[in-house]
């Protein structure tokens, strides 16, 4: 079987990562932290882009050369926390598009309800990374890979900062193709569905809400 789970331990990545699970990290250390490893990560995440040989003129001579194969990418972010990953990623890969889907939880039943999705007109030919800082129940994960799946998306990946094996069960349950690539497995989750150790809530400590 391929392997569907990437951890990308690159010795940069966890020592951001350490640091943003620091209590004592502020909001703007946290999202400069965050922007940075998203960065990091989107350098992993795209190391097998397909290249194509072009034909190019250096001041000296012509030479082939590799070039990206023109493969079209697509950034989704979970609203809110998954916005805090976006600018590292087109720092990267500026040429991508991105979308955006927002989810909340129904209190009831605890399934992730849509509320908003705005996704670029060609998703059916993009690979689009499903962006959020943290995988835990895999609740909001799930639901927003199939949002994409519903409106002709193909080729997805997801990608987080931490994740614990309940969440990545989760996403594998109901898209077993999807590739998950994340800094950390943490230990798991507590009575109210925060990952332990983890960083806290992601969207309140990059926004300095509560």
């Amino acid at each position: 079987m391929v392997k569907k789970v990437h951890v990308l331990d690159h010795p940069l990545i966890q020592h951001k990562l350490t640091i943003i699970r620091d209590k004592n990290t502020g909001p703007k250390e946290f999202r400069e932290l965050v922007d940075e490893i998203s960065t990091l990560m989107a350098y992993e995440l795209t190391r097998n882009l397909a290249l194509q040989v072009v034909t190019i003129e250096t001041p000296i001579k012509k030479m082939n050369a590799k070039k990206l194969s023109g493969k079209k990418i697509g950034i989704v972010p979970i609203m809110r926390a998954g916005l805090g990953m976006v600018n590292g990623i087109t720092r990267m890969i500026p040429v991508a598009k991105v979308g955006h889907i927002g989810l909340y939880r129904d209190p009831e039943t605890l399934k992730a309800i849509e509320y908003y999705v705005k996704l670029p007109t060609d998703i059916q030919g993009r690979e689009l990374i499903v962006v959020d800082p943290m995988l835990a129940t895999g609740g909001s994960a799930s639901a927003a890979i199939q949002a994409l799946k519903d409106r002709g998306a193909v080729n997805i990946k997801f990608l987080c900062l931490i994740a614990v094996q309940e969440g990545i069960d989760a996403i594998h349950k109901d898209h077993p193709e999807v590739d998950i690539f994340t800094a950390s497995i943490d230990q798991g989750l507590n009575d109210k569905s925060y990952i332990i150790p983890g960083f806290g809530d992601a969207g309140d400590r990059l926004f300095g809400t509560k």
